[in-house]
């Protein structure tokens, strides 16, 4: 199954080319570059089209190649934090988002806090899977953890890119441990196509020097955090220390040994339900103001709630147990009364008041 998408390119500050790919419609929700990825490659993957297809089913899911990775530039000499905020931040202005939830996976929820301090205005809550706030040789606690770490980026160096998957597979056991035969094929070929040796054995470790604890602490967007607790690419304990120091954040375990979620286990429902709801949870401040300003009844303004979060009006009645007719009046009456004749301008109309 092949996904429709949108795929431009924008420059970062330093003059590098970022690969950026749009999926879906409606509210815009961006996901923050982290290591591995190939937004063309992405779609026909039978680890990363079941999050295609679920991120974009109610959003115009954005996500982009990190510097060095996939359709980005892959010669770059910066490889730090603040070149990959930079990044994002390309991205966000090329596509002129002004207000969006921002979600932050394994290496790129260090980037994704980073930006989120210092865009708060932009980001209006923000989703954290298998992230961590201090890198592996920040958190080592003595040499043989340094040894690991140092291990790995070598395993990199010599392996690579090499037609002999063995090197590679280290690191897929690590991501998917839990995957099926295609999967693991999958992932390695991934590896081998989105980065050289070079790039991927610098950026690891690059990664493993990220601190932003400090800037966690200073965090004053509604958080969500959620980590598989058989994790062995990023230890539970790394998201549940991110959580603690997040002032407000939610935490959410996850019964998975994957580092990337597969959408066989049970895991994964449970994952999709928390991301939902609490990405409903973002709209209905905005929605509220306007249901308030447009006379909408308390039944309108729940209706309008979750028009905002996206459900179409099939989803709609199942959630507040109606008949679907009654929805489509209602959704009728709330156009009559905003002044909008489609669900797009509603929810613009929202979101550009959240924006305001």
């Amino acid at each position: 199954m092949q996904f429709r998408q949108t795929l431009r390119f924008c420059t970062a500050r330093d003059g590098t080319r970022i690969a950026v790919a749009s999926v879906g419609s409606g509210p815009p929700l961006v996901r923050a570059a982290h290591w591995l990825s190939h937004v063309e490659h992405d779609q026909a993957s039978p680890v990363w089209r079941p999050w295609l297809a679920e991120l974009a089913r109610h959003h115009t899911y954005i996500r982009y190649d990190q510097r060095g990775c996939g359709l980005s530039d892959r010669e770059v000499s910066d490889l730090s934090l603040d070149a990959w905020v930079g990044d994002l931040e390309a991205v966000v202005d090329s596509l002129k988002l002004r207000r969006f939830p921002l979600i932050g996976m394994s290496q790129g929820g260090a980037v994704a806090v980073a930006y989120a301090l210092r865009h708060p205005e932009r980001v209006s809550h923000l989703v954290l899977v298998g992230a961590y706030a201090r890198g592996a040789l920040v958190r080592a606690t003595g040499d043989k953890d340094r040894l690991e770490a140092q291990t790995l980026v070598n395993l990199i160096r010599l392996g690579w890119g090499r037609d002999n998957p063995a090197f590679r597979q280290v690191f897929t056991n690590l991501f998917i441990p839990g995957g099926t035969p295609a999967q693991h094929q999958w992932w390695n070929e991934l590896e081998r196509l989105t980065s050289s040796a070079d790039n991927a054995a610098r950026t690891l470790e690059a990664f493993h020097r990220v601190d932003v604890s400090d800037l966690a602490c200073r965090l004053q967007v509604p958080t969500l955090v959620l980590h598989a607790r058989g994790d062995a690419r990023v230890p539970f304990d790394e998201g549940r220390q991110l959580a603690a120091l997040i002032p407000g954040a939610r935490f959410v375990p996850l019964d998975s040994d994957n580092h990337v979620l597969l959408d066989s286990e049970p895991a994964w429902p449970h994952f999709l339900a928390e991301v939902a709801g609490f990405l409903q949870m973002a709209a209905m401040p905005a929605a509220d103001a306007a249901a308030s300003e447009a006379g909408l009844t308390p039944a309108e303004r729940e209706v309008l709630r979750l028009v905002v979060a996206g459900l179409d009006n099939s989803a709609i009645a199942r959630q507040l147990r109606k008949r679907e007719k009654t929805v489509r009046n209602q959704v009728s009456s709330i156009f009559d009364k905003l002044g909008v004749r489609t669900r797009a301008e509603a929810i613009v109309q929202v979101r550009d008041r959240d924006a305001a």
